[in-house]
Formats: structure tokens, C-alpha cells, sequence
């Protein structure tokens, strides 16, 4: 039986590659993770939502709380601005220090525990806020790392079939492939409503204005 390990944040790109994880693997392993986001208990509450419409039976939801230590981010210190001026070529300060190296170390110990082959992870590179742990060349480089890392018959494939599309892409398979995105949440600042003016909310109503469909959640502009 084939497994994988899917990095799961309760996000559209994550869930995307969730979906197309099942269609490939005879199991999936769901993990995700809470870091002190000021978005924690939403994120937690779609990823749950959405590994019961993937009826997937192992999951893992793991604290690093640690972060918050560290800060360094606007995600978890709310004494700093998240920008709501639009991307822009810098690295934004929402950037978590080495979050996805740290993410695709902790699901390799899993993937050897569990014996599964691939770790998929939702990073994508050309429609991204700027992130370098988003990038090709970091997947490449941590991939080498853990295969080094590991023992001799753990062979780890990274799986990152996002890394080069957009989030009209995103948005386009997802409804081809009948994704309940509405399920998902993408917004760092807010949880009952969307903010529509944080990066992350800009890039996923972009990506469905693009692909003209009507995005399902609620967003603060839209509350009466």
C-alpha cells in the first residue's frame, strides 16, 4: 500500500495538493501544524473539516509554539503591521523564519515512522508573497539534506505540484477537481471574516477574479 505525507495548513494550496495526493497514494498521512498564527484555531478548523471530506484517518496536529519565542513574523507578533498595501519584490515581514524547512524535517521523521514514500507540501513559487522557503531550489536542497539525513532505505520524494502555477490555476483544478474550497481560510489577520487586504487575501481573490468564479467565504467587506 502506498502512503504519503501531506503537509496540511487548512489553506486552498495545501488542500489542493491534498486531493491530488489521493489520487495518487492508496493512504495519506495528514499533517499540520499550529505555530502561535494569529489564525491558529481557523486553520486548525479547516484543516479538520477537510481531512473529514478526504475521510483521512491518521492525522498528526503538532504544536510548535516555539515560534512565538522566536517571532520575527507579523503571523505571530501583533505588535508588528501586516501589510495590507499589496505584494511587493521584499521578503514581507509575515515571513516565518525557515517555517517550511522546519515543517518538511518534522514530516520526514513522520514519513519514516508511518513508512511512506512522499511528502507533498503546497509551496508555490511563481504566484507567492516572496517567501525563499517557497522556492525550487530550497525543495531541491532540503530533499538532498533529508535523503542524506535518513537511513539508508528511506528514500523521500518531495512532491510540490503547485511550485510553478498560479493561484488562477489553483483556484481553476480546484473546481475541476470539486474541491470544497470555501472550506478553506487563507487570511493572516482575521478569522471570522477575511480581511481582502492582507497579502494572502489578495493573491486568492486575485486568483478568482482571474478565473472569474465567486469566491465563497466571507470577507469583512462583505459584513453587514
Amino acid at each position: 500500500m502506498s502512503k504519503a505525507v501531506v503537509i496540511l495548513s487548512g489553506g486552498m494550496d495545501s488542500t489542493l495538493c491534498a486531493y491530488m495526493a489521493n489520487r495518487e497514494y492508496d493512504e495519506l498521512i495528514a499533517v499540520h501544524f499550529s505555530y502561535g498564527q494569529r489564525t491558529e484555531k481557523k486553520e486548525l478548523e479547516s484543516f479538520r473539516k477537510i481531512v473529514s471530506t478526504l475521510k483521512i484517518k491518521t492525522t498528526y496536529e503538532i504544536d510548535l509554539s516555539f515560534f512565538e519565542t522566536i517571532g520575527a513574523s507579523s503571523l505571530i507578533d501583533i505588535s508588528l503591521h501586516i501589510r495590507t498595501d499589496g505584494v511587493d519584490k521584499e521578503t514581507p515581514n509575515t515571513y516565518v523564519p525557515y517555517r517550511n524547512g522546519i515543517f518538511i524535517s518534522i514530516a520526514t521523521a513522520i514519513l519514516e515512522k508511518q513508512k511512506a514514500e512522499a511528502i507533498y507540501i503546497g509551496v508555490v513559487q511563481e504566484d507567492s508573497s516572496g517567501y525563499p522557503d517557497c522556492t525550487k531550489g530550497f525543495i531541491d536542497n532540503i530533499g538532498n539534506a533529508i535523503n542524506t539525513g535518513t537511513k539508508k532505505d528511506t528514500k523521500v520524494v518531495i512532491k510540490t505540484p503547485l511550485i510553478s502555477i498560479s493561484k488562477k490555476d489553483i483556484v481553476d483544478l480546484s473546481i475541476k477537481m470539486n474541491i470544497p474550497i470555501e472550506l478553506t481560510w487563507s487570511c493572516y489577520a482575521q478569522s471570522e471574516f477575511a480581511c481582502g487586504v492582507c497579502d494572502s487575501c489578495r493573491l486568492r481573490l486575485q486568483g478568482f477574479k482571474q478565473a472569474k468564479i465567486k469566491d465563497k467565504i466571507q470577507y469583512k467587506k462583505d459584513k453587514k
